[in-house]
């Protein structure tokens, strides 16, 4: 993904999306760029207009949430309950994280 997150960064400052652009991104995200997946992501985007594809991407539909008073499934009952057991960073962790991203 952050190859990805690369080139759309890299589309968004209207700069050229190319191998040694890409890899610039990525190094400075603090990974070390693997040559074979830029190659890929570079020509795979070649003739692809990112601005078409992020509007037909945002105009796709989603599938609405149960109407209220409608039963759910047990998986879905079992899933809701096991997610509230888990246990959500302290604000400390989670500034720690985000240190880590900025060096």
């Amino acid at each position: 993904m952050e190859y990805i997150y690369a080139a759309m960064l890299l589309h968004k400052l209207g700069k050229d999306i190319t191998e040694d652009a890409v890899k610039a991104v990525v190094q400075a995200a603090g990974v070390t760029p693997d040559e074979a997946r830029v190659k890929a992501l570079v020509a795979a985007l070649k003739d692809v207009n990112i601005d078409e594809a992020i509007s037909k991407a945002s105009a796709m539909p989603v599938a609405a949430a149960p109407a209220q008073g409608q039963e759910q499934k047990p998986e879905a009952k079992q899933e809701k309950k096991e997610e509230k057991k888990e246990e959500k960073p302290s604000e400390e962790e989670a500034a720690a994280g985000l240190g880590a991203l900025f060096g």
